[in-house]
């Protein structure tokens, strides 16, 4: 897909590596996010930062975006958030049934000793003593502490549903597509959560 401008800054992005989110005119006369580009219309382009996303409500860039009138939720950020966030941990969750996302402490760090862990997860309300454990395995394979992308966006009980276990503190992603395609979509939440 070619770089689209968003409406806000007027920087280009492209909307594959999900730098930017497409809203569309819904219906009612209201922006709607297509996160899958695949609504029908015109559409308008924001940068995938909640900052961003607030500035165009609060410049009414989205109706000159659409050449007319449009009506924006109030809620409108935190409705793109839970929305980014859904689709990250569904992603999760298909790499899990692909065999591509391994939970428990003692499985992840065979992965990170073994070269084969393409990214780490980490629970937000995980103890700090089990991020020290994942850095030291990390640095003792790559010589690094932050020679695997070590990712904290989810707490443990969303991760638990995502990865159909109970009290998953600690995942790693293997190489594959379905996993590259979860962190792809990780990302993009933690780009659009970016302070």
């Amino acid at each position: 897909m070619a770089e689209r401008r968003c409406i806000v800054t007027g920087d280009h992005g492209d909307p594959a590596s999900g730098e930017m989110i497409r809203f569309v005119c819904g219906p009612d006369g209201s922006a709607v996010p297509d996160l899958k580009g695949n609504l029908p219309g015109r559409g308008a382009w924001v940068k995938t930062h909640r900052a961003t996303l607030e500035q165009a409500i609060a410049k009414r860039a989205f109706s000159r975006g659409f050449k007319k009138q449009i009506a924006v939720a109030d809620n409108l950020p935190h409705m793109v958030d839970a929305l980014l966030e859904t689709r990250a941990l569904d992603a999760l969750g298909f790499a899990r049934k692909a065999g591509e996302c391994i939970a428990g402490s003692g499985k992840v760090d065979s992965l990170i000793r073994n070269d084969k862990a393409l990214a780490l997860l980490h629970a937000t309300d995980g103890a700090d003593d089990g991020l020290r454990k994942l850095r030291q395995a990390i640095f003792s394979t790559t010589g690094e502490e932050d020679g695997i992308p070590l990712i904290r966006a989810f707490t443990a009980d969303q991760m638990s549903l995502a990865l159909g276990a109970t009290h998953v503190i600690h995942a790693a992603m293997t190489t594959g597509g379905a996993a590259k395609n979860a962190l792809s979509r990780i990302r993009q939440l933690e780009r659009y959560r970016a302070e």
